[in-house]
């Protein structure tokens, strides 16, 4: 691999990490373009852009994170000396529970069934199918989000069922924020709220699946790239993906999924015209 094609996979990392429009899905189709083959090699090089994505995660919601932390250790404190929790600290202390118990799913099924994704699913076409059948689904959502007169706060009914939705995106082509927030949208969670509580609960995921690739790199199974395509995808990732979050929470205030769900099929589309044409 070369410098600038780590710079180009970075970018597209970040950008559709979160963005509905699916990261690996993206990352696949983008080595595919690039002519870049080799699987075991883009292993070790995911695991720098994700934690580029993962900074730019921790460093735009650092208020809300710092929040959790504090809320966490007084209500961990409280519960230890069997008084209660504070109120000041029981909605953040609550939120926490529900943010580990909906990444459980998520969990589960990767290392379940990481390797059979890995093996039957990273590929173009089962790619180019998610892709298309998730933007029929983000359609059908923002139809059935219009119904709903008052939307509903996140609890653990919410966080349960968009912690299972989550679970779902490690299917290449799903769109992680895709299948998070479309999950809120029919559960009556406000759009943009249902996006902040998907990049919070992601990170948690993706924290997770970070320590399990690098647990694997010390097993020897991954091997991390040269020290300047490291720099340059978590350099890259980073930025792009703070510049998405950034834009997809002030975009979704006013606006729905369907550009995304439009832009997913002429993807599939143009990919599709330009195999059968080559």
């Amino acid at each position: 691999m070369t410098l600038l094609q780590a710079i180009i996979l970075g970018i597209i990392q970040g950008l559709t990490e979160f963005l509905p429009i699916s990261s690996s899905g993206h990352l696949i189709l983008g080595q595919s373009i690039l002519g870049i083959n080799d699987m075991v090699a883009m292993k070790g090089f995911d695991i720098a852009v994700h934690f580029g994505t993962l900074l730019a995660i921790f460093l735009y919601f650092r208020k809300d994170f710092a929040e959790l932390i504090v809320s966490g250790w007084r209500g961990t404190a409280c519960l230890l000396k069997r008084k209660a929790v504070a109120e000041v600290d029981k909605k953040a202390f609550t939120m926490i529970q529900i943010l580990l118990v909906g990444t459980i799913p998520a969990v589960l099924v990767g290392l379940v069934f990481g390797d059979v994704i890995d093996q039957y699913l990273l590929n173009p076409l089962n790619v180019t199918i998610m892709l298309a059948i998730v933007a029929v689904v983000f359609l059908i959502a923002e139809f059935y989000y219009k119904k709903y007169k008052s939307y509903k706060e996140i609890g653990w009914k919410e966080g349960m069922l968009i912690g299972a939705a989550q679970a779902l995106a490690l299917i290449p082509g799903v769109s992680r924020s895709g299948a998070t927030i479309t999950s809120g949208l029919f559960l009556g969670v406000e759009r943009s709220k249902a996006a902040r509580f998907s990049f919070i609960l992601g990170s948690v995921a993706m924290v997770a699946a970070t320590a399990y690739a690098l647990f694997k790199v010390a097993k020897g199974e991954y091997s991390l790239p040269a020290v300047d395509i490291l720099i340059a995808g978590i350099a890259s990732s980073f930025v792009s993906g703070w510049l998405a979050i950034s834009f997809l929470l002030n975009y979704l205030k006013k606006h729905t999924l369907a550009v995304f769900a439009w832009y997913r099929l002429a993807l599939v589309a143009i990919f599709w015209a330009g195999w059968l044409w080559f």
